[in-house]
């Protein structure tokens, strides 16, 4: 009986935990869009610029005596792509921010960044960093939850922008890869910047360990917890000259390498 009791609680003890750990992900989530939000909006303002200046053309066009259709045609063509563009960009940050706490499915790595790209290149420009993403064209597949997975990943690229600060504008590089190595897909967060001290270094992923000043020290924690759920690891790796990588490690699923 006792035994019976025991398991009941263990098994909702693990419930809590897994629900707790949803709610400070979405949190981490939103906070991460909150600090990215000049990026986003700007991102967003380009579209929309190009569709007032497009309709303004149409206007201008349709007060001519004799209007150059193959001008308006070609206007009302550019207005129909900047509104697509626009709404790529809101599709895929309310894919972000929301997403099932549960559901592990099939992944590609690549395409999971690739969704990304937008954010990520709107945040490098906020930043005055150059982003390169070096993406292999073939590579297996992962079991995880693709929204707790991006967040990873947007919270290694938020501390590579920010590690450049003290970087001159114009000298700032930032590299997102994957590679398939020893059974594992490997993804990576690579810098020019300081590199990590030596103060902070062991308690990196500990949480409220921070060398930010506003930081909450909870961004790489969480990343910790996520990429342990998913039964990978991660970790970093000195730069060859100066800077840092931070690196994931998951585990591709079998299927995929046979």
């Amino acid at each position: 009986m006792h035994s019976i009791e025991t398991q009941a609680l263990m098994e909702a003890a693990v419930d809590a935990v897994m629900v707790t750990q949803e709610r400070l992900t979405r949190v981490a989530r939103l906070a991460t869009m909150g600090e990215m939000a000049s990026g986003i909006a700007h991102e967003l303002n380009q579209p929309l610029t190009a569709i007032a200046t497009y309709a303004r053309a149409c206007d201008h066009y349709l007060d001519s005596p004799k209007p150059d259709l193959a001008e308006l045609r070609e206007a009302v063509r550019e207005i129909a792509s900047e509104a697509l563009r626009a709404g790529e960009t809101i599709r895929r940050l309310r894919n972000m921010l929301r997403g099932d706490p549960d559901e592990r499915i099939a992944i590609d790595v690549n395409n999971l960044i690739e969704e990304m790209r937008t954010l990520l290149v709107a945040d490098a420009r906020l930043h005055g960093a150059d982003l390169n993403i070096a993406l292999p064209t073939v590579l297996p597949q992962v079991s995880a939850n693709g929204v707790q997975l991006q967040q990873v990943v947007l919270n290694l690229a938020r501390n590579a922008f920010e590690a450049l600060q003290e970087c001159p504008p114009g000298h700032r590089q930032v590299e997102i890869s994957t590679e398939f190595a020893h059974g594992d897909v490997e993804i990576r967060v690579s810098d020019n910047g300081p590199g990590i001290s030596l103060q902070i270094e062991e308690r990196l992923f500990d949480p409220f360990a921070s060398t930010k000043g506003a930081g909450t020290g909870l961004g790489l924690a969480m990343s910790r917890t996520i990429v342990k759920s998913h039964g990978g690891t991660i970790g970093t790796r000195k730069g060859k000259s100066r800077g840092a990588t931070f690196f994931v490690r998951l585990p591709a699923l079998e299927e995929c390498l046979t």
